[in-house]
C-alpha cells in the first residue's frame, strides 16, 4: 500500500455510537472518580505543598469509565503505567532539565518504550511522564515524591473508584484482568 493512500483512513465506515445507557455510566463514573481525587485532594492536601489532581488523571477517567473493556484501561496499565510514566518524568527532568525540550521528548519516549515492554501501555501515562518536565516549581520540588503523591495515591483512588462503580449495571464489568 501506498504510504499516501494509508492517510486516507480504512473504509470500514463510521465508529458505532454507544447506547444512552452506556453515555450515562461513563459520564457518572468519571465525574465520581474525579471528584473523589479533588476531594481527597481538598481535604488533605490543600495549604501543603503536595497535589493529588494531576491532568493525566483526567484522561485514565476517559479510559477507566468510557472503555472499560480495553487492555488499555485494565488495573496492571492503569498503575503500571501511570508509576514507570512518573519515575521516567523525574528522572528525565533532573538529568535533561536544562534542556528543556530534549528533557520533554525524551520523558515521553522512554515512558512509551517501558510502557510497551512491561505490558502496561496506557495512553495518559505519556501526559504523566511530561509533567514533571514542565509542570513547573510546584510539580519539580516533589522530585520522586511526585511518584507517590499525586501518582500513586491517584491512581488507586481512580481504580478503587472504576472496580467499585463500573461493576454495579448488569451490561459493564471491571476489570477484565488484573495482571
Amino acid at each position: 500500500m501506498n504510504y499516501l493512500q494509508k492517510m486516507r483512513g480504512s473504509t470500514r465506515g463510521r465508529l458505532p455510537r454507544v447506547s444512552n445507557s452506556e453515555v450515562f455510566w461513563s459520564c457518572c463514573g468519571a465525574f465520581l472518580a474525579i471528584a473523589c481525587v479533588g476531594l481527597l485532594h481538598e481535604q488533605f492536601f490543600q495549604g501543603t505543598p503536595l497535589l493529588l489532581m494531576i491532568s493525566s488523571f483526567g484522561a485514565s477517567a476517559v479510559l477507566l469509565f468510557g472503555a472499560p473493556r480495553s487492555p488499555l484501561a485494565q488495573p496492571r496499565n492503569l498503575v503500571g503505567g501511570h508509576l514507570m510514566a512518573a519515575i521516567v518524568g523525574v528522572a528525565a527532568f533532573k538529568l535533561l532539565g536544562g534542556q528543556v525540550w530534549l528533557a520533554e521528548a525524551g520523558a515521553v519516549a522512554t515512558a512509551v518504550a517501558l510502557m510497551h515492554l512491561t505490558r502496561t501501555l496506557h495512553p495518559p501515562g505519556g501526559a504523566t511522564a511530561l509533567l514533571p518536565v514542565i509542570g513547573g516549581e510546584q510539580v519539580q520540588n516533589l522530585g520522586f515524591l511526585f511518584v507517590l503523591v499525586p501518582v500513586g495515591l491517584g491512581v488507586l483512588v481512580l481504580l478503587a473508584a472504576a472496580v467499585l462503580f463500573n461493576n454495579i449495571p448488569r451490561t459493564r464489568r471491571y476489570p477484565e484482568v488484573w495482571l
